[in-house]
């Protein structure tokens, strides 16, 4: 598989595992709504953030959805990654890229997603997609790296016209579009988007029971889809002179209808002779003036429960979206084309979106809109999920999910990273509370917009977990630590949050914690830092079904080898033998 080098690639290679994990605490003042609605607005540089949110959120996410910066070179953007090499050092600075004529920023920029995309992949469910906003400045390269840091999965690339005035950014041609890159696990299942306003109006037709479908061709218009080329799909279908009642059996004066193509070549039906016999009375006959031919149409139903009714499976025009659990169908959705485009994507419909919710101003540029993310939403289909977007920018995708679930009764929650202070406080948070709450359409109180509801917490990055000296930091309580351990001990995150010395089971291993932070700096026995023979008899015990390995944290041991083996114990000292130390 090709792969992509450039100045500084091997100091980044590995970084993502040598950032320190934080701890993360909650500002009630800058949150809103409710508290435990699940959503998290998180301040701080996205490389730290993801590595302290990987214990708990690690494989749990449904979507992801990043728009990095596009290094057009005349952009500023700051990241301080902190990676002991010259060349970084040299080059990742508080500004990067900012200059046009700095030929190194296509280096710098990779040094900085590299680690990133590592660390995002590790967020991912087993059917999870992650969605990338980026522009031709980067497109290439960031298509062969998420190869190399996504490898296995399938990326597609989508270009979405969103400028169609275009940007004077080229000196040869106006810039209309940029693009979407889709990178999905192989399982991940696509359910499809809402359908357009176009093609809900083709649903004009109403059958007996008064549902309403629309009509498709059922002859095949390929150019390969010949009689020729297709001889089992070439055959007659008898229609009644007096009425519209049709037959595959030929019948004394009845019009034969053969699945002739427009320019009068012999061509193809779409289904097979006995698939058409299945469902022949939905199939309508029609007459067409122009050519004085009769040809064959066949139903597809807007209410997706009555197309249940009716056939065995899909028609080709239109997939169908069911809920996980129950297996009922929720509503029909259409298949997403490689091209996207409508007024609603446009960058111009971003910025009134967001005028819109302050007074007027634009305090944030190059918003995505609404819809986009929506749109990208649409293709997961559960109604649950959780969102990633760890350049949270204005804050689309969280103003995205919070206004979906209000459409749809949906529960998804999401995770926002924002970096810098101030826009993380006064933009991305302000626009979750002001539509959380609801607020005047700029500025205008005769125009006011009902709140949508929900709620989030805004976090900050804390401390490291481990100090300088690879001990435990003062800062860490029970719980932050027990969550780092499970994970790192599993790869998964802590079943819920610990209450006990008992973490949980995966797999074969059970975890378990001694540990009081009061007394961190000095192991004691009486404060329960040391796993003892008397502490061992006294843990809590596992299910009745798990026949694996105890697996004991503590600070200190004077249990034998010999004891803990009988007891099926593994015991590991706090703080040396802790992954991420």
């Amino acid at each position: 598989m090709p792969t992509l080098d450039w100045i500084g690639k091997q100091a980044v290679v590995n970084h993502h595992r040598e950032v320190p994990y934080r701890l993360v605490h909650c500002d009630s003042d800058l949150s809103a709504g409710d508290p435990d609605a699940g959503n998290l607005l998180v301040q701080g540089d996205n490389l730290e953030a993801l590595r302290a949110l990987l214990p708990y959120y690690a494989g749990k996410v449904k979507c992801i959805y990043i728009d990095p910066p596009y290094n057009t070179g005349n952009e500023g953007w700051v990241y301080n990654d902190n990676v002991n090499s010259p060349e970084i050092k040299a080059w990742l600075g508080n500004v990067v890229g900012k200059e046009a004529e700095d030929l190194s920023r296509h280096d710098k920029w990779l040094c900085m997603m590299y680690p990133r995309l590592r660390l995002l992949r590790e967020f991912l469910r087993d059917d999870g997609v992650m969605f990338a906003s980026i522009d031709a400045n980067e497109v290439a390269h960031f298509e062969v790296l998420l190869r190399e840091t996504f490898s296995n999965f399938e990326i597609i690339s989508i270009p979405i016209v969103n400028n169609m005035k275009g940007r004077n950014d080229r000196d040869y041609i106006a810039t209309c579009h940029e693009y979407l890159v889709l990178v999905a696990r192989h399982n991940f299942v696509s359910h499809g988007i809402p359908l357009s306003q176009k093609q809900l109006k083709e649903f004009k037709y109403t059958d007996e029971q008064g549902y309403l479908f629309a009509s498709r061709d059922l002859r095949k218009r390929g150019g390969a889809d010949t009689r020729d080329e297709r001889p089992q799909l070439w055959f007659p279908i008898y229609k009644s002179p007096e009425s519209d009642e049709l037959s595959l059996e030929a019948q004394e004066g009845w019009i034969e209808i053969y699945p002739m193509k427009k320019d009068g070549t012999e061509g193809a039906w779409r289904w097979g002779k006995s698939r058409v016999a299945k469902y022949l009375s939905t199939l309508i006959p029609s007459y067409a003036k122009a050519n004085e031919k009769w040809n064959v149409s066949y139903r597809v139903y807007l209410d997706s429960e009555r197309e249940d009714e009716l056939f065995d499976d899909d028609p080709e025009d239109f997939t169908e979206d069911y809920d996980d659990e129950s297996g009922e169908a929720i509503e029909r959705t259409t298949k997403p084309k490689s091209f996207w485009w409508g007024p609603e994507l446009s960058t111009d419909n971003a910025g009134k979106e967001l005028k819109s919710i302050f007074d007027g101003k634009k305090p944030f540029e190059y918003p995505k809109s609404v819809s986009l993310i929506q749109k990208i939403l649409s293709m997961t289909g559960g109604k649950d999920d959780l969102i990633m977007d760890s350049f949270a920018g204005s804050g689309t995708t969280g103003h995205a999910v919070l206004d979906l679930n209000n459409q749809d009764g949906g529960s998804r929650r999401f995770i926002l990273v924002e970096m810098d202070q101030a826009i993380s406080e006064e933009v991305t948070a302000e626009r979750m509370r002001r539509v959380i709450n609801g607020f005047d359409k700029n500025g205008n109180a005769a125009t006011p917009v009902e709140g949508l509801g929900s709620g989030f917490r805004f976090c900050r990055l804390g401390v490291p977990l481990f100090d300088e000296f690879g001990d435990v930091a003062r800062e860490v309580t029970f719980p932050d630590l027990a969550a780092h351990i499970f994970f790192s001990e599993t790869g998964v995150p802590i079943p819920h949050r610990a209450q006990s010395d008992f973490l949980g089971v995966f797999q074969d291993r059970a975890v378990y914690l001694l540990f009081d932070a009061a007394h961190a700096e000095t192991p004691r026995e009486a404060a329960g830092n040391v796993l003892t023979p008397d502490r061992l008899d006294a843990l809590p015990p596992v299910p009745e079904a798990f026949d694996g390995t105890r697996v004991i944290y503590a600070e200190g041991c004077t249990v034998s080898a010999a004891r803990l083996k009988r007891a099926g114990a593994v015991f590991k000292q706090i703080p040396y033998q802790i992954d991420g130390v």
